[in-house]
C-alpha cells in the first residue's frame, strides 16, 4: 500500500513574511507541530496546527528531501495541499553556527540583567530557545540528501 502513496503527491507552500520560500509538489511533508511532528501526504484529513521552531521535511517525488528551519507559525492541511506560514524560514545548510553562537552569548548575559522584567525575561528566554534549535538542527541534518525512497526513510 505504501507503493501507491508515493505515486500521489500534495501542493506543499512554505510562506515567511518576506516571500514564498518554497511552492513543491512533494510526496510527504514533516512540520514540526506544537503538540509533535505532523507527517502529511496526499489525502490527509483536513487539519491547522500551529508549528514550533524545528525542521520542515520536504521530501520531493524525485527522492530528494529539502530541510528548512522555521519558527513560529501555523499550518493548513486540506486533502492535496499543505500551506505553512512560518515568522522566519531559513535552509539549514544557510545557518551559521558561529555567528548564533555569539548571539547566545549577548542573549544568555542579558538574561542575566532582565531578571526583574517579567516580559523581557520570556522573549530572552524564547531566542535564545530558537538560537539553540537552529544550532541542533544544523548540526543534526543536511538538506537536500538523496534517499531511496522517501517515504521510508
Amino acid at each position: 500500500m505504501a507503493e501507491n502513496l508515493t505515486n500521489k503527491t500534495l501542493h506543499f507552500e512554505l510562506v515567511s513574511p518576506e516571500r514564498v520560500v518554497l511552492s513543491e509538489e512533494a510526496v510527504m511533508v514533516v512540520i514540526p507541530g506544537k503538540m509533535g511532528d505532523l507527517g502529511i501526504m496526499a489525502g490527509h484529513a483536513p487539519l491547522s496546527s500551529s508549528i514550533r521552531p524545528g525542521v520542515v521535511s520536504v521530501h520531493l517525488p524525485s527522492g530528494i528531501i529539502q530541510k528548512i528551519f522555521v519558527t513560529d507559525g501555523f499550518a493548513d492541511v486540506s486533502g492535496e495541499s499543505c500551506s505553512l506560514l512560518a515568522e522566519e524560514a531559513i535552509d539549514i545548510n544557510d545557518i551559521n553556527c558561529i555567528e548564533i553562537e555569539e548571539t547566545l552569548k549577548i542573549l544568555n548575559a542579558d538574561l542575566d540583567t532582565a531578571k526583574d522584567d517579567t516580559i523581557k525575561f520570556e522573549k530572552l528566554r524564547q531566542q535564545i530557545t530558537i538560537a539553540q534549535e537552529k544550532i541542533f538542527a544544523r548540526t543534526q541534518f543536511s538538506s537536500g540528501s538523496k534517499v531511496e525512497n522517501p517515504v521510508e526513510a
